[in-house]
């Protein structure tokens, strides 16, 4: 008996582990830590809005180290991962603070000598002049080249290898710079960058929902790829805010936290603007942001001892809101509690992404019923689809470019989630890209017969991207018109009827 009990603990313990990634922050009113809940509807109406248009995935505002308000638009949830773009930099310059801390390498080493393979045959005098510092500010000197990690897999080398000028004067911003800071903390600490930062940070932190992508090299890239919880950016927002302090433990020295986030380099010539160690300096004095593209954010605000994180995907973010709609109604004492509360956590509670509009069936289901249309080579991988439908769910079945079959179920008037083995639609071009990330990956998706053809959204709630598909049956053709959501224009793409048997084939 006691032994069953024993392992009944275990198990109980495991259980709240396994929850315990997300919930982990205290939670709080806004009205205790001085925010008037009015005001964080007032932020949520303009920053959210409709989040089908604004594709906000997630908000979380906190004050004195207190979460007043979360809200994940459904079908996205809390606990979900999300991918990172350059928000990811942020992460490798704590790592390479870290390393600092431990007397490992220092920002003025200089970098070709993490790389001694490469001494031989590169001998400019200005990459022999580059340092860690100038990568940390975005100054190597090298024009950047968003196509070179589409080009080829030795990404130093090709790096190393172009034209340069005096590094260490002018920024351009460059995510290689950030890759090869990764590279270096692997090779002076002999473990990758989220290795490193599991280690000496997230087990401190309870951060264990965390993947990071890698290169053919086997670094990860750290300028992008990082795929982690919104809770998780708001720790380390936190932890920043605390000016490296997590509990009782100093995990990140106060000194180089400062360095982070004092502004190091100009980025426009007017001043205007600044950059710090992989940070931005925001326009209200004092604020410093996480920043990546398509809008992720981490806002760390020292003066008003707030943190912000934002997920979405959103060609033309709004990040200015929190500034011009949540600062100014701050207090420093705490305020009197009201109905606006109650009304806050009603909409946050009914914020949803809005469904197809249309009817649960139409007759052209009949020309597509059972069906096998094959495509060729598409940003989705589909190789074929077919659709069925069984009352109020569409099934859409796919088999992929590399063989895979998986089926879709897409609710009409709700959304349905599914765990596909299929990677998600990424804006980024990169030699295998996902390629360190284990999933699985979700595929939220509902349906409606609307303007005769079939209106499907997908959204990939743990990653970043959606699609909505217009999808018309036309002779022995299927027209499928692609809107996604990180691209302005919309795509078309078409399959052609296959016979059952080639079907059967999976030809």
């Amino acid at each position: 008996m006691r032994q069953t009990m024993r392992w009944v603990a275990v198990l109980l313990l495991c259980c709240a582990t396994a929850r315990g990634q997300v919930g982990d922050l205290p939670r709080s009113t806004p009205e205790a830590q001085g925010i008037p809940s009015a005001a964080v509807s007032q932020l949520l109406d303009t920053l959210v809005g409709d989040p089908s248009v604004t594709n906000i995935h997630s908000v979380m505002l906190l004050r004195h180290g207190k979460v007043v308000a979360e809200v994940y638009p459904e079908p996205w949830r809390a606990e979900y991962r999300h991918t990172m773009y350059s928000c990811s930099k942020t992460f490798v310059s704590v790592a390479v603070g870290l390393a600092v801390d431990e007397h490992k390498l220092r920002v003025t080493d200089r970098v070709i000598h993490f790389f001694p393979e490469l001494k031989l045959e590169m001998k400019s005098p200005e990459l022999a002049a580059m340092t860690v510092r100038d990568l940390l500010i975005m100054a190597s000197g090298i024009a950047p080249d968003g196509n070179l990690r589409a080009e080829c897999s030795d990404w130093i080398r090709a790096y190393l290898s172009k034209p340069m000028t005096t590094p260490g004067r002018r920024f351009r911003y460059d995510s290689l710079c950030t890759y090869l800071l990764s590279a270096i903390v692997q090779r002076v600490t002999g473990m990758k960058t989220l290795d490193y930062l599991q280690k000496h940070l997230f087990d401190y932190m309870h951060i264990t929902e965390v993947g990071w992508e890698e290169s053919p090299e086997g670094y990860n890239v750290g300028g992008w790829g990082l795929h982690i919880q919104s809770e998780s950016m708001a720790k380390l927002g936190q932890l920043l805010l605390q000016k490296g302090r997590w509990g009782a433990r100093q995990l990140l020295s106060e000194s180089w936290v400062r360095r982070m986030m004092r502004p190091q380099i100009a980025v426009n010539q007017s001043r205007t603007k600044f950059y710090g160690y992989q940070m931005w300096s925001c326009t209200p004095k004092g604020a410093y942001c996480a920043d990546g593209r398509l809008g992720q954010y981490i806002l760390v605000m020292p003066e008003q001892d707030m943190v912000a994180v934002v997920t979405e995907c959103a060609i033309a973010p709004k990040l200015h809101l929190v500034w011009d709609v949540l600062l100014p109604q701050l207090s420093d004492e705490p305020l009197e509690e009201s109905e606006d509360y109650a009304l806050m956590k009603e909409k946050i509670d009914s914020c949803r992404y809005l469904l197809p509009v249309g009817t649960d069936t139409l007759s052209l289901m009949k020309e597509m019923e059972g069906r096998v249309y094959e495509f060729t080579d598409n940003e989705f991988g589909w190789k074929t689809l077919s659709f069925r439908q069984h009352r109020a769910r569409m099934e859409m079945s796919v088999l992929d470019k590399h063989g895979r079959r998986y089926t879709l179920s897409l609710g009409y008037g709700e959304w349905l989630t599914n765990e596909v083995a299929a990677y998600p639609l990424y804006s980024m071009n990169a030699r295998q890209k996902f390629r360190g990330l284990k999933g699985p990956f979700y595929v939220a998706g509902s349906y409606a017969w609307g303007g005769d053809a079939l209106q499907v959204r997908l959204e990939y709630v743990n990653w970043i991207s959606a699609a909505a598909l217009e999808i018309r049956p036309v002779d022995d053709r299927l027209v499928v018109r692609v809107k996604k959501a990180y691209q302005k224009r919309e795509e078309e793409m078409w399959g052609r009827e296959v016979t059952p048997q080639a079907a059967a084939r999976g030809r």
